[in-house]
């Protein structure tokens, strides 16, 4: 497998790099004082994908992989106060709704998940540590802030020069960060502990510095050092947000920790996906566009729809997600699924037997599995884990064509590529197939129109309908609605 490097920018291949063969992947998560929004969830879905298809190239038992949550920051402090709930509890609550939605959308689960708040005596051996090498300093009112002018390779991630940084109050993406409201030497100093504040109410705890907090980048340093080991990280991911400064705050803290030991390095390979457009404009609760998982199976599509629409675009590039693009996931999710059944059925000579067949390809190891004609799909995604042209070899593979033989090598290598490689939740449960409401309005209309005898009308609803991938069955009493493969 090959992977776009944003540290060195250029394509790599990927390989462990400690001598036990271990790949080790350490990924940033949710921040839990609401549900995930889809934008969330596109950057955690790319991530599953390249999991999978590391699990495919090395072997299941060879990828270890980490994810943590952030539970004890301004807005998690800041909403529990506001709803009336200890900080504990209301972290809790949406930590399980976000795990509920991980499973829908069939995200694997990592195989540590730490979270800030359990990790607080970590934290602060890390900070106490950067202070006693003189690359933290505490302030007056006992803050303590990373000297960013003490790394002589900051920046390196981003491209960013110490002279360019005003500020952090923006990431990488343009948008804006919580400025820390604490006095510090330069301007681009960041917090690794805050100190004490009224409006933290019960939220404290104790440190040599004096009461107070971590700051948010440094929990992500010391939960890897906790998790890993200190070994050197193969691969670290996140969405092109944490870029600045987040993963450039944990490479300079990580690093400086580690000063004076020749031989450490902090990542060997960064990993980041781009940010989510809705209908052409940045997602956002005043816009009227801000969507979560719950929200999209309201409009009528499954989590294996929503999970389809989120990796049918390269992970490098911003993803306009649309109505219409559900739609066609839709279409092409269906699509696969009719390619699956009817290799099963060619394969197993039933579709009793063709069930049973790929529920056994389900459950087994991909790595046990052959490819079939599906061989130029992985070949395709294991290049920069480029889904869109992997969907693009699978659906030239024509199911009906070749012997019983090739049938039953291509079943294998359709479940491997599109359930265990892409994590699409195949075969479809009739229960899954749920008819948005505008087409239950296009059929119901184009029925009342036959009815009334205007044909012309009946013909051009059902021509739309074709066209967004369904199709009406007429019986006596009434009709029914049914997907149609594209």
């Amino acid at each position: 497998m090959r992977l776009h490097n944003t540290l060195s920018r250029a394509v790599e291949s990927i390989t462990p790099g400690n001598p036990d063969g271990l790949y080790r992947v350490y990924c940033c998560g949710l921040t839990v004082y609401g549900p995930g929004h889809i934008g969330n969830f596109r950057t955690f879905v790319v991530q599953d994908v390249l999991r999978r298809a590391l699990e495919i190239e090395l072997g299941r038992g060879r990828v270890l992989h980490a994810r943590n949550f952030t539970d004890v920051d301004d807005k998690t402090i800041r909403q529990s106060q506001a709803e009336g709930q200890a900080l504990t509890e209301f972290t809790r609550q949406w930590t399980e709704k976000f795990h509920t939605d991980c499973t829908a959308l069939n995200l694997l689960p990592p195989h540590s998940e730490p979270g800030a708040i359990a990790h607080i005596p970590e934290q602060i051996a890390l900070i106490a540590r950067l202070v006693e090498k003189g690359h933290a300093y505490r302030t007056p009112e006992g803050s303590v802030y990373f000297k960013v002018a003490s790394f002589a390779d900051y920046g390196k991630l981003s491209h960013l020069k110490l002279e360019e940084l005003e500020t952090q109050k923006e990431n990488s993406a343009g948008q804006v960060n919580a400025a820390d409201e604490y006095s510090r030497e330069h301007v681009a100093d960041f917090a690794l502990w805050k100190a004490r504040k009224p409006e933290d109410g019960a939220n404290f705890w104790p440190s040599p510095w004096g009461e107070g907090r971590p700051g948010w980048h440094i929990e992500c340093s010391a939960m890897i050092e906790k998790i890993f080991g200190g070994a050197t990280i193969d691969l670290h991911g996140g969405g092109v947000d944490l870029m600045f400064p987040h993963h450039e705050n944990e490479i300079a803290q990580s690093c400086c920790a580690h000063h004076g030991e020749a031989d450490y390095r902090f990542v060997r390979h960064w990993f980041h996906s781009a940010h989510l457009l809705v209908d052409g404009r940045k997602m956002s609760k005043s816009l009227g566009n801000f969507y979560t998982l719950g929200d999209i199976e309201k409009m009528g599509f499954a989590p294996v729809v929503l999970r389809y629409a989120l990796i049918a675009g390269h992970y490098r590039s911003p993803l306009n997600f649309t109505k219409h693009g559900l739609e066609s996931a839709q279409s092409a999710v269906n699509k696969l699924d009719k390619h699956l059944q009817a290799l099963a059925l060619r394969a197993a000579g039933s579709p009793e037997k063709g069930a049973d067949t790929i529920a056994r390809l389900v459950a087994t190891d991909p790595t046990a599995l052959r490819w079939g004609r599906f061989h130029a799909a992985w070949q395709v995604l294991s290049d920069d884990l480029n889904v869109p042209g992997a969907l693009g070899e699978i659906f030239k593979v024509e199911p009906k064509a070749g012997t019983v033989e090739q049938a039953a090598e291509d079943l294998e290598g359709l479940v491997k590529i599109a359930v265990h490689a892409l994590g699409l939740k195949l075969p479809l449960p009739p229960s899954s197939i749920v008819v948005p409401e505008e087409i239950t309005a296009l059929a119901q209309a184009r029925w009342d129109a036959k009815q009334a005898r205007d044909f012309p009308r009946a013909d051009a609803l059902r021509a739309e309908l074709t066209e967004k991938g369904w199709t009406v069955l007429d019986r006596k009493d009434g009709f029914s609605v049914a997907p149609l493969a594209k």
